[in-house]
């Protein structure tokens, strides 16, 4: 009887109030949760048809989605677009496209992505010089980065896809967050020509997380495996009609850039006003580095507000937008109650993944 190899779990991620509340019981309620990069300010709720509980998505309506997401995002055609519920079931179904061999991570990243590339049956490793990504069979590189918000050049991407692809390997761009970063550096136009595979998430910038819908931009020959591994219905139907009303919203859209533009500038002045240096991010998270990071995430987490830590970069933290006027005003409280200097005692957390940079969403 064949042996499964065991699969390591998820352990550490951004959005877990259950262990929020284990590690500070006495926190005041409710929770503020900046701990993750999703959108505070999610997009209206459209009217769904009925037909969207009570029936199994028609095939048209799968076609109409990829097309609209295709346009949204710039892809070369629909044919170039596979729709999935929430991008984290591609990644190892996107590692599988070519044959187990090494796999290189562009750290420190989203730990994810290392943990598919190991479930596909890659030796899969953390890189920190983006050059050493032309050695491997399968690259992987978050653009703009999760925690830090770094850009890798759409030129140097398109370089890299191009030699990998003529010796048989693979590039994965993970443009999660590139719906609030300089779009002229994506890659979506290019999937065809240069073979990589980008990976767009809806929930993230729309701030629907629960509907759980994410796309796979790739070669045609490429998205038609994927499309077929995932079989018909793979996106719910109230998905489906998210999807057809927020990527066509351009307007909306628009507004919400220039919206989380002007917040992410009053957080980083409220976080220098108390002594913090920003170094980076995106419009919908803050990347701060300070030795005094762990007394910080235990001074907010006792004021009932969670912001992401990295067990592997204890000097750093991730922190979120606040949803309005009530959660900035938490915030501030809680970041006035807070001094530069005081020590942590919190001991217990989240476990890590591994070691060598490894940053989880």
């Amino acid at each position: 009887m064949a042996v499964r190899k065991k699969i390591a779990s998820v352990t550490d991620h951004g959005g877990s109030l259950d262990a929020a509340r284990s590690l500070f019981p006495n926190a005041p309620q409710p929770w503020i949760d900046l701990s993750t990069g999703i959108n505070p300010h999610a997009y209206p709720q459209p009217i769904l048809p009925a037909d969207a509980f009570t029936r199994l998505p028609e095939p048209g309506k799968n076609a109409e989605l990829c097309r609209v997401a295709g346009e949204n995002y710039g892809a070369p055609s629909a044919a170039n677009v596979v729709a999935a519920p929430g991008t984290q079931i591609l990644l190892p179904r996107v590692a599988s496209l070519i044959a187990p061999g090494k796999a290189g991570v562009l750290g420190p990243t989203y730990a994810e992505h290392s943990r598919a590339a190991a479930i596909a049956g890659h030796d899969a490793a953390y890189v920190r010089d983006f050059d050493a990504l032309y050695d491997v069979q399968l690259a992987i590189v978050v653009n703009p980065n999760n925690p830090d918000g770094r850009i890798i050049e759409r030129g140097r991407l398109v370089d890299l896809a191009q030699h990998l692809a003529r010796k048989g390997g693979l590039l994965v761009v993970d443009e999660a967050f590139m719906d609030v970063g300089p779009l002229h550096e994506s890659v979506s136009a290019d999937v065809e020509g240069c073979g990589a595979v980008v990976l767009k998430s809806f929930g993230k910038f729309f701030g629907l997380a629960g509907v759980r819908l994410g796309f796979a931009l790739a070669p045609v020959r490429l998205a038609e495996f994927l499309g077929a591994e995932l079989g018909p219905w793979a996106v719910a139907g109230p998905a489906v009609e998210f999807g057809l009303s927020g990527l066509a919203d351009r307007s909306w859209q628009a507004s919400m850039r220039r919206c989380l533009e002007r917040e992410a500038a009053a957080l980083d002045d409220l976080l220098v006003q108390n002594g913090i240096t920003v170094e980076g991010g995106t419009s919908l998270f803050r990347f701060v580095r300070t030795p005094q990071a762990p007394s910080l995430f235990e001074s907010l987490g006792g004021a009932g507000v969670l912001v992401r830590r990295f067990v592997d970069l204890p000097d750093a933290l991730r922190i979120g937008l606040p949803a309005g006027k009530r959660e900035s005003e938490r915030l501030a409280g809680a970041l006035n109650g807070w001094r530069p200097g005081q020590q942590s005692s919190c001991q217990t957390g989240l476990e890590p993944v591994g070691s060598g940079g490894r940053i989880v969403s």
